[in-house]
Formats: structure tokens, sequence, C-alpha cells
């Protein structure tokens, strides 16, 4: 049984004392990156329900285009490192190269593909050396689409009785323009008919592009979220950097159009001499510019740790993410990703109870 549109809607708005949308400095939210993609393949089924199980209050799925117009739950629009696409002889021929936000790629890609031959394929693990757990469950879980992702979050919501919010991301939006497929339209149609078009509706829409969420604005009452990393600047625009963009005069000008800020970790908490510094000033400065932050994303592996964080010399292994969980939450951020939303809803715990 699943929540009706205007239930679902309703367990939201009595939900609105919860960490997203409390006024008196409420708990951070965890959002599960891509579901707990540290231990099932990203934006599948298994994923999202094992984030959903151990805490998160928001599953996150990344949204590509298909021939036919479907948003589809994938990290990039080129499928191969993430699906068993290559397996499959009948899709041989469709594998290409192309040029998305500068860069050459080549593999197959969504926005070449129906949404019934998507359907066919199955996930795998993107980073199986760094995470054979996770691999052992590749072939598992068909792609799946962002209604499936909102009936997902709404069925857990009837059965857990917490609120469970999503998080979408329009992936590569001017791109697909150029394809002949805009975003904005469809993502705010599929907000609408998911009942989730109201400020205090339990979902952020982000993308690291500016105009997109500009245009999506006037077309959703949802809370859109600029996401910026601590290198580079908008694909959509080369005349600003993210750089600038995260000054208090920046994030002053981000809050005309978004809601909130998904900075990279490192903009809040920056890394001096392989260890984590003293916060900057992007939190307060954000606040003070009305925005949410929520910076991303926080994985446990050593491989992605700075270097008086990681424990012996396996890239695989676990160091002190904790420490950087603590760093996060004392400098005041609203809530984070995380590949692990386990160890950061028990991170915050341990946080709260401080």
């Amino acid at each position: 049984m699943t929540l009706t549109r205007r239930a679902f809607t309703a367990t939201a708005a009595a939900a609105i004392a919860t960490p997203a949308f409390a006024a008196a400095r409420p708990a951070p939210v965890i959002i599960g990156h891509r579901g707990a993609s540290g231990e099932r393949p990203e934006h599948t089924r298994s994923a999202y329900l094992l984030a959903i199980q151990e805490g998160a209050d928001f599953i996150e799925p990344d949204l590509c285009l298909t021939k036919d117009g479907h948003m589809v739950v994938r990290h990039e629009n080129e499928i191969g490192g993430t699906t068993n696409i290559a397996a499959h002889p009948e899709f041989a021929a469709r594998k290409t190269a192309k040029t998305i936000d500068g860069e050459r790629i080549e593999g197959w890609f969504t926005e070449d593909f129906t949404l019934a031959e998507l359907k066919t394929l199955r996930a795998r693990e993107r980073l199986p050396q760094v995470r054979p757990a996770s691999a052992a469950f590749d072939g598992t879980d068909p792609i799946l689409t962002f209604e499936e992702v909102v009936e997902i979050a709404r069925a857990e919501t009837k059965r857990t009785g917490r609120t469970i919010g999503v998080y979408p991301e329009m992936k590569h939006p001017s791109y697909f323009a150029g394809v002949g497929l805009a975003f904005e339209g469809r993502m705010a149609a599929a907000l609408k008919a998911a009942g989730l078009d109201a400020h205090d509706a339990p979902v952020f829409v982000q993308c690291f592009e500016v105009a997109p969420l500009k245009t999506i604005r006037p077309l959703t009452r949802a809370p859109l979220v600029q996401l910026m990393s601590l290198e580079g600047g908008p694909a959509d625009n080369s005349a600003v950097s993210y750089a600038q963009m995260a000054t208090a005069d920046g994030l002053k000008a981000i809050s005309a159009y978004a809601d909130g800020v998904g900075p990279e970790w490192k903009m809040v908490v920056p890394v001096t001499d392989g260890g984590l510094a003293a916060p900057t000033a992007f939190v307060s400065d954000a606040h003070a510019a009305g925005l949410k932050v929520h910076p991303w994303t926080v994985r446990a592996e050593n491989i992605f740790l700075p270097a008086k964080l990681k424990r012996g010399a396996d890239p695989a292994v676990h160091g002190d993410v904790d420490a950087l969980y603590d760093a996060l939450f004392k400098a005041g951020v609203d809530g984070l990703f995380s590949d692990f939303p386990g160890l950061a809803v028990q991170a915050r715990t341990r946080f709260l109870k401080a």
C-alpha cells in the first residue's frame, strides 16, 4: 500500500519540525548519496532501501534523460561504468564518443536509448576495487526512473512513520537541452505529479549549473539548491567561478533563485597539511543570505580522506571519517551527503549528545 499524493504532502507538512525545515538550529539532515552507495551499487533500489534502513532523511537520485524523454536515475548519462550494457551485444553499435561539458567521453549514453531499452540493463558497482562487497550485488537491480524513487520514499514514509525525502539532481541540463531534451519543464511537472510542488515538501532540487535553476524557479515552489565545487565553475557560465559564487556577495546573489547551497565539503572545512583546518566563513555567509548548507560528499574509505585521517595504507579501509563528520557538524551545516548514511547518522547522534 502506498500514500496518496495528498497524504504524502500531509505527512511532510506534519513533519515540518524535522531537520530540513525547522527554524531553530535543527539537527542536520543526512542525505543518502545515491543511496547507501558505499555498500550497494549506486542509484539502485537496494542502495536506497539500505540508506533508509540506516536512518537517512533524504535519498538522492541523479537524473539523466532518455531518448523518449524519461528521467532515469544515473550519476552520468554515460552508463558503461555503472551498468552491464557492454554485455548486451544488441547495443554494441551504439557505443560512441561525445563531448559533455567540454570533456570527451566514450561509451553508451542514456539519450540514445528508450526507457524500455534501459530497463533491460542491470546496475553494477562503479568502484569495484574500493568496494568489492558492494560489487557482489552487481546484476541485481534495474535502472530506476525518478517516479520509482519517489515511490520508494513514499512507501518507506508509510512503513517507517518518518518522512523520507528525495533530493534529485538535474545532470548536464545545458547539454541535454542542446540535444532537444530540456530538463526544467519535465522536472517541474514530475514534482507536481508527485505532490512535491511546495516549499515545505520533503524535496530539494539541485544542479551545478545556474540557468536551469533560474529557469525552474517560477515553475515550482520546491526548494532549490545551487551545487558548487572547490575548483572550476558552472558549465553554463564560463564568466563566473564557484570560488566567486562562494563569497558573501556571491551567496547573496544565489539566494535570489535558490534556497540552499551544496558545496564540496572542503569549501566548509579545508584540508591543510594533510589534516582538517578551521572552518571557513562559508556556512555563516550562507546563513546570513538565508541559505541552507548541505556539503557533499563524505566517504569513509582512506582513498577519499585527508592523509591525517587515513588508517593504514589500504585505500579501501575506512579511515577516521568520524573526525570529518564532527568537523562539518561543528561548522554548523544543515545537512550533508554521505555514501555511508548509517555512519553519518551515528556521528550525528554522538554530536547532538555531546
